[in-house]
């Protein structure tokens, strides 16, 4: 298994329900393809560097984890449907 961490934004005017829900989500869906969550960061409110669909601000967020291919390729097809989501990307760290 691989180092990996996800960071992700989320639509400004969700609330800490919806957060909290999400990284719950992002986190089941790890565990359920072979992966284990190691550290949550919910980083908070930030502006944007550039406007993305009109939006300038965006909840931050930042998973670290192991797993494999199979669970980044499930993982980021979950976030590319999830409509909360404004943008993600997943990186595998080195060792």
């Amino acid at each position: 298994m691989n180092k990996y961490e996800v960071m992700y934004i989320i639509r400004p005017e969700a609330d800490e329900e919806a957060v909290k829900a999400m990284s719950e989500k992002l986190s089941n869906v790890i565990a359920s393809n072979q992966g284990e969550v190691e550290k949550f960061e919910n980083i908070g409110k930030r502006r944007l560097a550039y406007e993305i669909d009109k939006i300038r601000e965006g909840i931050y967020g930042l998973i670290y984890f192991n797993g494999t291919g199979a669970t980044v390729a499930e993982l980021d097809r979950i976030m590319k449907i999830d409509d909360q989501l404004i943008r993600h990307m997943i990186v595998r760290e080195d060792d």
